[in-house]
């Protein structure tokens, strides 16, 4: 995966924030967030992990920060091979941002959710109908489930 090319592709799209977020997947199940009713964007809707790049940080970077914050995700973020997918939006602020999602397995510690989020559950591809996600955030884990059920065939 060459993560320089989609960083390169977004600023030749003219992309002002980028975000990475993560399909956090264990035994076929999928890890969602509900989102705090005080956050000023998209209060109390589920979605996955993710949050914005820094200044200097790499993809993975961000993408390990996040997942720290988040979820308690502590070691290394090693991501599916083959699998990224990608959305754009309007930030909460009005600039355009791009989404890199990036497939990754639990890795078997508690979640330990920041202030940012009020629940978590854990779901199987199936259940999308049962969940407030965008319908980016379904479209990302049907391609990461059409991508595992491929991978595995």
């Amino acid at each position: 995966m060459d993560l320089q090319s989609l960083v390169d592709g977004a600023e030749r799209d003219r992309i002002a924030k980028l975000v990475v977020g993560a399909v956090v997947h264990d035994r076929g199940r999928v890890l969602i967030l509900r989102r705090s009713l005080s956050d000023d964007f998209l209060p109390g809707i589920e979605e996955l992990p993710s949050g914005g790049v820094e200044a200097g940080e790499s993809l993975m970077e961000a993408l390990a920060r996040e997942l720290a914050e988040e979820v308690g995700w502590s070691g290394p973020v090693e991501p599916d091979a083959g699998f990224t997918a990608s959305f754009d939006y309007v930030s909460g602020s009005g600039r355009p941002a791009r989404q890199y999602t990036f497939g990754l397995a639990w890795n078997g510690s508690p979640v330990v959710l920041s202030g940012e989020h009020t629940g978590h559950r854990w779901i199987a591809p199936g259940e999308l109908g049962a969940t407030d996600l965008s319908p980016e955030s379904r479209q990302t884990i049907r391609e990461w489930a059409a991508h595992t059920a491929a991978s595995t065939s």
